[in-house]
């Protein structure tokens, strides 16, 4: 039996699926449309390892349709099309029996490609299941993304984790065969990142690095040693992916530019998507720099929309520049911080009724009731300012905004010591 481990526990059916109980769960969406019988096309979007392509075979199974499948990097148009063609022979023309079309990684896919899937969708020929772990938004087309819907896969929790592993222990055919006792589990947990199928392969590496008669106690120790010692063997699964770039972005935030050049490299020889790349580096010159540089935005969207033109291999240059720049760039988390704090706060509070002075009146009978009514016009005033309540009456007074420790902030901080005193304690 040389099926990896996570195949050989891919579950069948809905009462064998681990987590995602908002999608599978008694009300879950998924399976109020199984039990109804009518499938839409929809995408699911989440991280690696979180059971997309076993979802998509499992809405077929459960819904008794032809399955057919492509996988986004080694498909063309002609693939596309010679797929489309079986489907339509093999199903009925708007029926409820439509076969599934499963596409994985579809992200990777060009606008001809998606293009190509359209009128199938439109007219009903196939049901379509997208599965991708970028945000559809920006990598799907809107005529394909508004033909279907959208569902979050979320990593798997420490309880999802812990029962796939009791799951390996007790269903496995090999593993019955052998005498484990699974001792401790926060390492292999740690190390999987909330990736199911990771998990699983880590627990499988760890399994068959024992001779057949051990007794195989499983420990974090024994753990930590065992995936260190096989390493080598480990990466050959190509799972290094979110690793790296968690490494190419903590680079950056902790200002060093020759270890961010070097995951940058990696992530290039390893053939990544430019605009995977270029995207993070976007939200990074916000969340990690922002207004202690505000240039750095505009060079990070400037950075992306110019890789997003030329592509590989000119656009190395381009990132290198954008990471480099970034990575020697003050660093202040301020606005980060600060958007956290208020929907922290939204959440608490609710809906707290927007001041009178600050609502807009545009109507007689608005303008009645005091909207508008007491409100200062700041241009009016000398240095374009006046000290005027606009956080609702409940939470006046409440600071969100922190500048940060750098020169650029320093000077906002000062700005708002001067107008507001000591209203926000600046």
């Amino acid at each position: 039996m040389n099926e990896p481990l996570a195949e050989r526990l891919r579950p069948q059916s809905l009462n064998d699926y681990i987590s995602q109980s908002h999608l599978v769960g008694e009300t879950g969406v998924l399976t109020q449309q199984l039990h109804q019988g009518v499938i839409a096309s929809m995408i699911f979007w989440g991280p690696p390892g979180t059971g997309k392509t076993t979802l998509a075979n499992i809405v077929a199974n459960e819904s008794k349709r032809p399955f057919y499948t492509l996988s986004a990097i080694n498909s063309g148009v002609k693939d596309i099309r010679d797929v489309i063609d079986k489907a339509k022979q093999s199903g009925g023309l708007f029926t409820t029996k439509n076969p599934i079309l499963f596409i994985d990684e579809i992200h990777r896919f060009s606008k001809s490609q998606q293009d190509s899937l359209l009128q199938a969708v439109e007219k009903g020929w196939v049901t379509l299941i997208g599965a991708t772990t970028e945000n559809p938004s920006f990598e799907v087309i809107p005529a394909l993304l508004s033909r279907c819907q959208v569902y979050v896969l979320k990593s798997f929790s420490k309880d999802d984790l812990e029962a796939l592993l009791n799951r390996a222990l007790k269903e496995d055919a090999l593993f019955k065969e052998r005498n484990i006792k699974l001792k401790e589990t926060e390492a292999l947990i740690r190390l999987s990142g909330g990736d199911g199928r990771k998990l699983l392969n880590l627990f499988e590496l760890i399994i068959t690095s024992f001779d057949k008669k051990d007794n195989i106690v499983i420990t974090n120790d024994i753990v930590s040693q065992r995936v260190q010692n096989n390493m080598v063997r480990y990466d050959k699964t190509g799972e290094q992916h979110y690793d790296i770039i968690s490494a190419f972005i903590k680079s950056i935030r902790g200002s060093d530019p020759n270890a961010a050049v070097y995951w940058l490299a990696r992530m290039i020889e390893g053939g990544e998507d430019v605009k995977f790349i270029a995207r993070r580096l976007l939200i990074l010159a916000s969340e990690d720099i922002g207004n202690a540089n505000p240039t750095a935005l505009v060079i990070a969207n400037n950075a992306f929309q110019a890789v997003s033109v030329i592509g590989y291999p000119e656009s190395r240059i381009i990132l290198s520049q954008c990471t480099t720049y970034l990575a020697t760039s003050p660093k202040s988390n301020a606005a980060y911080e600060a958007i956290g704090k208020a929907q922290q706060l939204v959440k608490e509070t609710g809906d707290l009724s927007v001041p009178l002075s600050v609502r807009n009146a545009p109507t007689k009978l608005m303008r009645e009731l005091g909207y508008g009514d007491n409100y200062q016009y700041a241009h009016n005033y000398e240095n374009n300012f006046v000290p005027h309540e606009f956080l609702p009456e409940d939470i006046k007074n409440t600071k969100l905004y922190n500048p940060g420790n750098n020169a650029r902030e320093h000077a906002q901080r000062e700005f708002l010591k001067t107008r507001w005193k000591d209203k926000y304690g600046y």
